[in-house]
């Protein structure tokens, strides 16, 4: 960062907190154009960027932490009642909380009707900026899931103290290691519920959208003893930031070089390469990263892995690519999906949720067959 990104910076953070988040805004793009030293992230030359949308249309304000606040335009607005959209399918959604030395995070666990005491999995679901627990319980759909395959899903939820928009800190430095800070809370949150219900301990996962994916990326590459496979829906690799300004430039261009992780979780990947809040190819990205760590873990690619390309398109609605990649054992590594002409939204989700889009292939199934399909490696 050179001397006039850094005035930058500062700028910005004075007019975020004075209330002025168009013109912190505006001020961040700016110094995102300007060249920068060292210490500026590196992107490939080939990295596609997506176009940027008209004046009117870019990036309406910025959180007090450097990530965008405006809902993407295909997004559809949030139910009144999204609370009670989430507890729909019949179960009970309970609220609680979780404390450690780095704070405490509350959270939402819905426990279907058909949890008897035999044990289940659970899914951990990070949700977004501007996002609550419910209003992504209610957005994903994932407790109707719950209710007809029978695992517990836990909603983790970040307090407006640690980041005022309500987003997961993934680009601080503090927060994406083991044993501190968010992941500690998260992964404190996934051990709770592993010791107050029955859960079968090796089909235990996480997932999460935006800002919430990429810290399910943390969580998968710092967490691995615990968590069987990850998805990511929106989001960014891990270690793809080291503080505000290389997080907008990352999620304009793409993490730089080599800070994938050096052990890894099967990871199924979902995003649109109309994004014009997270590039998509952070998508790529991930999946890079997953390949390499699986290479890192010692799993026998044979050089290339063998990878599976599918297309289609859901009925009136988006067409999409799906990649899958497997080891020379046959096992996927990972499962990338481009939705094609889709935004920064969950694909497949429902309208009584924010930063959704009906017209893609239904994620949340997606995500909930790949789970099915990984059991913790031995």
């Amino acid at each position: 960062m050179n001397e006039q990104q850094r005035a930058a910076m500062a700028a910005a953070t004075r007019l975020t907190q004075q209330g002025h988040l168009a013109e912190a805004a505006a001020l961040i793009q700016r110094s995102l154009r300007t060249p920068s030293g060292t210490d500026a992230p590196a992107t490939g030359a080939s990295a596609p960027t997506p176009a940027l949308r008209p004046a009117r249309r870019q990036l309406a304000g910025v959180g007090a932490a450097g990530w965008p606040l405006r809902r993407p335009a295909r997004s559809v607005p949030v139910s009144a009642e999204p609370a009670a959209a989430a507890a729909q399918p019949g179960g009970q959604l309970i609220q609680r909380s979780y404390t450690n030395a780095a704070g405490t995070r509350t959270y939402k666990l819905y426990i279907p009707a058909g949890c008897s005491g035999q044990d289940v999995p659970l899914i951990v679901m990070l949700h977004g900026g501007r996002q609550t627990a419910d209003d992504f319980a209610a957005g994903t759909r994932m407790n109707e899931l719950a209710e007809r395959h029978t695992f517990l899903v836990a909603y983790p939820e970040q307090d407006r103290t640690a980041n005022p928009g309500g987003y997961w800190n993934w680009f601080e430095p503090a927060d994406q290691v083991k044993g501190a800070g968010e992941p500690s809370l998260i992964a404190g949150i996934t051990q709770q519920i592993m010791r107050d219900h029955s859960v079968d301990q090796s089909r235990v996962y996480v997932g999460g959208l935006s800002a919430g994916g990429a810290m399910a990326a943390i969580m998968a590459a710092t967490y691995p003893d615990v968590y069987a496979a990850a998805g990511v829906h929106s989001g960014l690799p891990y270690r793809a930031a080291g503080n505000a300004l290389s997080a907008f430039a990352a999620m304009k261009q793409g993490a730089p070089p080599g800070k994938g992780p050096v052990d890894g979780l099967p990871l199924i990947v979902f995003h649109g390469d109309q994004d014009s809040i997270v590039a998509a190819v952070n998508g790529e990205q991930l999946a890079r990263h997953a390949l390499h760590a699986a290479t890192m873990a010692g799993r026998q690619l044979h050089g290339h892995p063998r990878a599976t390309t599918t297309s289609g398109r859901v009925p009136n609605g988006h067409a999409y690519t799906q990649t899958t990649y497997h080891d020379a054992a046959g096992h996927t590594i990972v499962e990338h999906w481009t939705i094609h002409r889709a935004g920064h939204a969950w694909s497949g989700g429902s309208p009584h949720g924010s930063y959704t889009d009906s017209r893609g292939p239904d994620a949340s199934a997606a995500f909930l067959r790949f789970f099915q399909a990984h059991g913790k490696r031995t």
